[in-house]
């Protein structure tokens, strides 16, 4: 590691969060209950107070030039972190020291004044990072191009969808030339194209030398932009290392947290769905109709099984199927598949049931995304499933192994060699 770009020292933060004694439902019991404070607390409130610890003794350095991906459950503390490497806030205990000027972008409008125009807040940035104006006059051009918001320029930002927000944002937080880029997961308001266009300034960004900081729930984008991941859980560090190997137990540890079984809801009243429809149950089951037991019934590479999605059908005649989008641990998605159907269904509950063969998908964690759709392109309903299931790899084998072959899907395919000859003769092995 070279110089040190950042340096956190036991951090913690702990907020006090009010809670309410007793609610009152009439005007009277209210009166009555504001006079025994004033007789009796001396005017205190009748709120007590519990104490949370958003961060907790948590240690690292970053060196200068380092791509370092921060990843957690929401609520894990990630972004009290950038919050506190910001100066937004103070720690509660501990010491964070960061060499270089800073760039943030931690949530939408972070940094904005609404009364201004994005022209005016442009400059207001970068006066408030230190930048001179000749500075910022000389990239403006480069940040209205990249935050495509050219003939909203002098506009002021209160009146911005959320999308602008995040444009110009993340536009000026990259363009002003930080030494350090701290980014928060406000990407996933912006669409694909805008995306992509800002994880390739962050490689940019990396590739000139500046330190980078970013949080994602997106695996892919961690994988993809950081040499180095942080995992943080309940306001402290659980691993600090090379992004394939946290991102990979990350996901596995998320996976085990749920329930790998079923899904299953009594009352359709209760359901997730809508006023068309209604899920019942989602399971994955052996190809014969077994319960798969992970210990000790578990499903491998080899083993042909079946995902039943049972729903009720609130529309009389309505055309519906079920399509399923396969993620792995990875969160790519290995393929979708689904049951198109022309026939009009009657109302009630009804099973859709997906066969796979063995010998196709690769090893480790998989999950679905459950979608209805009616006639046959129109989505009605789209529900992430709880239901996840590992596939293990017990083939035997010969010579030398390297470990885990690449790859989303693992199909057994035939495979001949052919002899030509010198001379033309032919042969088959």
């Amino acid at each position: 590691m070279g110089d040190v770009a950042i340096r956190a020292e036991n951090l913690s933060k702990r907020y006090n969060i009010a809670k309410l004694k007793k609610r009152h439902t009439t005007l009277s019991e209210q009166l009555a209950e504001t006079l025994k404070s004033v007789l009796h607390q001396n005017g205190r409130s009748g709120k007590s107070s519990e104490t949370f610890m958003a961060l907790n003794d948590v240690s690292f350095e970053i060196g200068q030039g380092e791509v370092v991906g921060i990843i957690g459950q929401n609520g894990a503390g990630k972004s009290t972190l950038l919050k506190i490497l910001s100066r937004i806030t103070e720690p509660t205990r501990g010491r964070a020291e960061v060499y270089g000027r800073v760039g943030s972008l931690l949530e939408v409008g972070t940094g904005f004044h609404p009364e201004l125009t994005g022209r005016e807040n442009i400059y207001l940035n970068g006066a408030i990072i230190g930048m001179k104006k000749e500075q910022i006059s000389s990239r403006f051009d480069e940040i209205v191009e990249f935050a495509e918001i050219g003939k909203f320029l002098d506009v002021p930002v209160k009146r911005y969808s959320s999308g602008m927000y995040v444009r110009l944002g993340f536009a000026v937080a990259a363009h002003l030339e930080p030494e350090i880029l701290l980014v928060d997961e406000v990407l996933a308001v912006g669409d694909a194209a805008f995306q992509k266009k800002c994880l390739d300034k962050i490689r940019n960004a990396a590739k000139n030398g500046q330190t980078v900081l970013f949080i994602s729930h997106n695996m892919i984008a961690v994988n993809s932009l950081c040499q180095r991941v942080i995992w943080v859980k309940s306001g402290e560090i659980v691993e600090d290392g090379s992004s394939a190997d946290v991102v990979r137990r990350y996901l596995t540890k998320s996976v085990q947290d749920r329930d790998l079984s079923e899904e299953v809801w009594d009352s359709a009243a209760e359901a997730p769905g809508n006023d068309m429809v209604r899920l019942r149950r989602v399971i994955v089951k052996h190809q014969d109709g077994r319960l798969f037991d992970p210990l000790s019934d578990p499903l491998t590479m080899q083993t042909p099984f079946r995902v039943e999605v049972e729903y009720w059908n609130l529309v009389p005649a309505a055309q519906l199927h079920i399509t399923l989008h396969l993620y792995n641990a990875e969160q790519i998605i290995a393929f979708t598949t689904g049951n198109i159907n022309t026939t009009a269904m009657p109302s009630g509950l009804l099973r859709s049931v997906c066969h796979f063969p063995g010998d196709l998908l690769n090893s480790g964690s998989h999950r679905f995304v459950v979608m209805v759709v009616k006639d046959t392109n129109c989505v009605i309903y789209s529900h992430e499933s709880r239901v996840a299931f590992d596939i293990l790899d017990v083939r035997e084998r010969h010579g030398s192994w390297y470990g885990k072959e690449p790859g989303v899907v693992q199909p057994v395919l035939e495979w001949t060699t052919e002899y030509l000859g010198e001379d033309g003769a032919r042969g088959q092995f």
